[in-house]
């Protein structure tokens, strides 16, 4: 056994008993890139799926500056201080495409949390990954279930056209926004939007209070030209103040209603099933990426048909084809 590793049946006693080592042990092996970690945490995946599955999993994203952490931390502090739930964070903090590294600065950002017995931080680099969450945040979601938390707020890198990804992850993806930062209504991509079940105007005290009723008025009209994700539910615009606190428990009994309307009908077991197919897809994707990157036959004609192509004598198209062929043997 590799030094630092446990066996299956040691991480799965230690995460089931909610023991905080084991589970950060957990998460950092199921975000190992080694092969033989790879297999580990599929084992341990498997070992731990029938305990998971039982959280309230609410995405959280927004445009620079409106505040995510900051509304998790208070969002969080209310869930567990008022409401006795336990409450795991899991930040995807933006990677170096040229070193991989990770600044992974939620967890000092979410200090008091931090310091809450049922609440769990856990910081994970994106690794370069679109659609602003990391490879493996639906493994560590199921860790984190079967650990005991009930919510898992999943904060995301950011806003942006792939950002759309979190939403096959979540029950409930909530938006944020900020008043005052220009025409609100340019400022974010109409496909989050699509995608939203909660929208929420931040910052809402002080001097920008008119600013965040005004915004979310705004907000509230355009959302009526927008096609509901689901029958039944039209999309709701709240303000929330994590300095004031004005808003956070309004804001989470919205999440709460959101749960119980799609929980009435078909709709929320429909969404889980469609995610876990969505997810078997993005695995096959990313497994015979892997494969392809590793094959002997691509690896040998690999630097001559990047040449052809950087110096414009073979077209990209061309020369995936002449490396597909390479690796299927056709």
């Amino acid at each position: 056994m590799a030094r630092g590793r446990l066996s299956v049946e040691a991480y799965a006693a230690g995460v089931r008993a909610g023991e905080r080592a084991v589970l950060a042990r957990a998460i950092t092996l199921v975000e190992s890139q080694r092969a033989d970690d790879q297999a580990l945490a599929r084992e341990l995946v498997a070992e731990l799926q029938a305990d998971a599955g039982g959280s309230l999993r609410v995405g959280v994203t927004g445009s620079p500056g409106a505040g995510k952490s900051t509304l998790i931390e208070a969002l969080g502090l209310h869930l567990v201080r008022d409401l006795g739930r336990r409450v795991a964070v899991l930040a995807v903090d933006p990677s170096s495409v040229r070193s991989g590294g990770s600044i992974l600065g939620d967890k000092t950002r979410m200090q008091e949390l931090a310091r809450e017995p049922r609440a769990f931080i856990r910081p994970s680099p994106s690794l370069g990954e679109l659609g602003g969450v990391a490879r493996h945040t639906r493994e560590t979601v199921l860790l984190c279930e079967a650990a005991g938390f009930d919510v898992v707020l999943v904060e995301t890198v950011g806003v942006g056209q792939s950002e759309v990804m979190v939403a096959q992850l979540v029950d409930c993806f909530l938006v944020l926004m900020l008043a005052g930062a220009g025409d609100e209504l340019q400022g974010i991509k109409r496909g989050i939007l699509e995608l939203a079940d909660i929208l929420a105007i931040t910052k809402a005290d002080g001097d920008n209070t008119a600013a965040a009723e005004r915004a979310r008025a705004e907000y509230a009209l355009a959302m009526r030209l927008i096609r509901p994700k689901h029958p039944g539910w039209s999309v709701p615009v709240v303000t929330t103040s994590s300095v004031t606190g004005a808003g956070l428990a309004a804001l989470w009994q919205t999440v709460e209603r959101h749960r119980l309307a799609l929980q009435s009908g078909p709709a929320w077991r429909a969404q889980r099933e469609a995610q876990h197919v969505y997810w078997l897809w993005r695995a096959i994707e990313a497994e015979l990426m892997r494969r392809f990157a590793a094959d002997p036959a691509v690896l040998a004609r690999r630097p001559e048909l990047e040449a052809a192509v950087r110096s414009g004598h073979l077209s990209p198209d061309h020369a995936a084809a002449e490396l597909l062929a390479a690796f299927t043997g056709r």
